[in-house]
């Protein structure tokens, strides 16, 4: 996920949620965004 750009890790999370991807997979999306402070600049609705 590393190799991923800032926007394209985004679109991912939000495409994951919309196709009901399972959660551990949502989940590592989710520890990413954080790890890289992203969170703070997408309102997103953690489970």
């Amino acid at each position: 996920m590393e190799k991923l750009s800032d926007e394209l890790l985004i679109e991912s999370y939000f495409k994951a949620k919309e196709l009901k991807l399972s959660t551990e997979f949502i989940k590592l999306i989710q520890k990413e965004i954080e790890r890289r402070s992203l969170h703070k600049r997408v309102i997103m609705p953690f489970m």
